[in-house]
């Protein structure tokens, strides 16, 4: 950022900056990988496992895989948004309008359902990474545009967010 942008009291937006720069590709890579790797699952080796489910485990996975592969492409929806303003394809305001239609408050699982045990480690593993993923992206997201999602709710597991919460709530912001 210039020097004149950043006397003119104009914040840097360290998240905006990121998804503009080279670092986005990491995320963008993670996500894309995420996405193959639940669809490799879903359509081999869980197809077969789902088959072994007790019936409350059965109908419990049917019900998780809606919900990973809902959140997996919200996410990827997302993803390519953000490819899309970085590779000049788009214009912020044309990604935020279009982003609208992204819900990346996606249905979370409950643990606590019966059946869980019955569920192959590996799934497992899918709905965890997918939802650690999307409080990133959900992180991210609320840092650039600031709408949806309270960014001090989101930072809440993070010392350096509780951090800026304090601060945003000191200065106002």
């Amino acid at each position: 950022m210039n020097d004149s942008k950043r006397q003119s009291g104009e914040t840097v937006r360290l998240a905006e900056r990121r998804i503009f720069s080279d670092s986005f590709r990491e995320l963008y890579a993670t996500g894309m990988t995420l996405v193959e790797d639940a669809a490799g699952y879903l359509d081999g080796e869980g197809r077969a496992a789902a088959k072994q489910l007790s019936r409350v485990s059965a109908t419990l996975y049917a019900a998780e895989s809606m919900r990973l592969t809902t959140r997996l492409m919200q996410i990827a929806s997302w993803l390519l948004l953000q490819r899309a303003a970085n590779a000049g394809e788009m214009t912020r305001e044309q990604v935020a309008a279009e982003k609208t239609k992204v819900n990346l408050d996606a249905a979370t699982s409950d643990r606590n359902a019966p059946g869980w045990e019955g569920l192959s480690e590996e799934f497992l593993d899918l709905v965890d990474r997918s939802l650690s993923l999307q409080r990133l992206v959900q992180r991210v997201d609320a840092e650039i545009y600031g709408d949806g999602a309270d960014a001090s709710d989101l930072d809440a597991e993070n010392p350096v967010g509780a951090q800026m919460d304090l601060l945003r709530t000191a200065f106002g912001r």
